[in-house]
């Protein structure tokens, strides 16, 4: 089938029935109609949907070069600079929809099998079957337009040398067997964001050190979430509650958070990827150039959410009559320069592509990196204003249904902005409420921080990718010479 739309991706994931836990019970009947994860369906399936309506299906999609039928943009693999602009003009109208709170929404996951689908070269100097599944799996997914998640990371414990199993530690996931029909695998997993609510997972954890020939930490695949042996483990639910008004954010773009745990479960030998071969898996993520791509798709994202994030601050400030106050507009200019600088670093990144070995135009890899490394700071500084802005307007908030109870006079009389009746005021502050103060708010801080990992991977990753710091050092010593 061509790409789906969005009664196609719920039909699908119901049908998909993966066993999913939360709040200590199995998740039962149509996962679509569950309160926890409906509100993300519906946006999704919306999303979906945008692929067929008249004004973006041209910008979504591209015609298959197996088929000759649509498929999703966010697939395509970009060769020119045309194609890069078409990419971003494909994931900024998604980013528009989710306005930056889904950060797994279904192009980042697109977005980098296409790039480790153009690099499967590299797989087979190992093992060129691994390559040509890697191929096919990404043809699979781009024709029956998939909606994928993925797990790079695992708990704590598992990180810890494995020469201290013997303590009782839990050993890092691993290959325990392998026979004519695929490869065996124990473990667990973290953070599985949407794994309940896609087709299908993408496991590709950082191999743990091994003596052994094969190293069994060592490993890449691909398979179906409802597969037998997986179970998703879900966290406590953010969702506040099905009102648009009283939860205009987590009702709408409350991502599920998992655990994802292998009990022994049967790999089959054509979604292996990778298996034994250490060198090549800690090669694969640079030299796929994998961060690049998926870079491009987090900066759409991130704009998308600081336009959202100063466009609430400038509606509290004229609701409040705060706009000729000069700390006011000195911390909104803060929130327009952060806007400004991304929007620079993207446009910067594209101009400055090039063709990489694998025959794809590359962003500039320099914007990027300074990209990830800023957006981490500045967020919790934009939600720290969305706080000294809203002030106790985030903590005195009444719920919609106060508004239609023998209180409402008084409500309506005593609660009105400048410019908004009572209810319109109390809604504007329960979204910057959502925003800064909840529980899902509190996630998006904490995702947000580590989204690329922890700020010394981050800052290290910037600072030996940054390729100009050897030509300024040279100047300065010419300069002194």
């Amino acid at each position: 089938m061509p790409m789906k739309n969005g009664l196609q991706y719920i039909e699908r994931i119901n049908k998909n029935m993966a066993d999913v836990w939360l709040a200590g019970e199995k998740v039962k009947g149509p996962i679509s109609e569950h309160r926890a994860f409906k509100g993300l369906m519906t946006t999704q399936a919306s999303m979906y949907d945008m692929q067929y309506e008249e004004q973006w299906k041209a910008k979504m999609s591209y015609p298959s070069p197996l088929t000759g039928d649509p498929v999703g943009l966010s697939f395509m693999q970009p060769k020119t600079k045309k194609d890069l602009a078409a990419r971003r003009e494909m994931m900024q109208a998604w980013a528009h929809m989710h306005h930056g709170f889904l950060g797994r929404s279904p192009d980042y996951m697109n977005t980098a099998l296409m790039a480790f689908s153009t690099a499967a070269g590299l797989l087979e100097e190992g093992n060129p079957q691994y390559a040509s599944n890697l191929k096919e799996y990404y043809e699979y997914c781009r024709e029956q337009d998939i909606t994928l998640s993925h797990v790079f990371i695992q708990p704590k414990a598992s990180r810890i040398p494995n020469v201290l199993d013997f303590f009782d530690y839990p050993s890092a996931a691993r290959v325990v067997d392998n026979n004519k029909d695929g490869i065996v695998v124990r473990g667990s997993f973290l953070i599985d964001t949407q794994g309940a609510t896609s087709d299908e997972i993408l496991v590709f954890p950082t191999p743990s050190p091994s003596t052994e020939d094969e190293n069994p930490y060592a490993f890449a695949f691909a398979v179906p979430s409802n597969l037998v042996g997986i179970e998703f483990v879900c966290r406590e639910s953010f969702v506040g509650g099905d009102s648009s008004y009283n939860y205009p954010l987590s009702s709408r773009f409350e991502e599920m958070d998992t655990v994802v745990i292998f009990n022994d479960a049967l790999v089959p030998w054509d979604r292996v990827f990778i298996c034994g071969d250490e060198k090549i898996a800690l090669r694969f993520f640079s030299e796929s150039h994998f961060y690049n791509h998926s870079s491009t798709q987090i900066m759409s994202k991130n704009i998308a959410k600081t336009e959202f994030l100063l466009g609430t601050i400038d509606n509290m400030i004229e609701a409040a009559g705060l706009d000729k106050y000069d700390h006011v507009i000195e911390k909104v200019t803060e929130i327009i320069v952060a806007l400004e600088t991304l929007k620079g670093l993207q446009i910067a990144a594209e101009k400055g592509a090039s063709r990489d070995r694998w025959g794809s135009m590359l962003p500039d890899q320099k914007p990027l990196l300074v990209a990830n490394a800023y957006f981490p700071k500045i967020y919790p500084r934009m939600i720290e204003i969305v706080q000294l802005i809203g002030s106790s307007g985030l903590i005195m908030i009444p719920d919609e249904s106060d508004f239609n109870s023998g209180i409402s006079g008084l409500l309506n009389y005593y609660l009105k902005a400048i410019n908004l009746d009572a209810k319109e005021n109390v809604q504007l502050s329960r979204l910057a409420w959502e925003l800064s103060v909840s529980s899902f708010g509190g996630r998006q801080a904490v995702y947000e921080r580590f989204f690329f990992g922890n700020s010394s991977s981050v800052n290290n990753r910037l600072y030996h990718g940054y390729s100009s710091r050897e030509m300024y050092k040279k100047r300065v010593k010419d300069f002194l010479s």
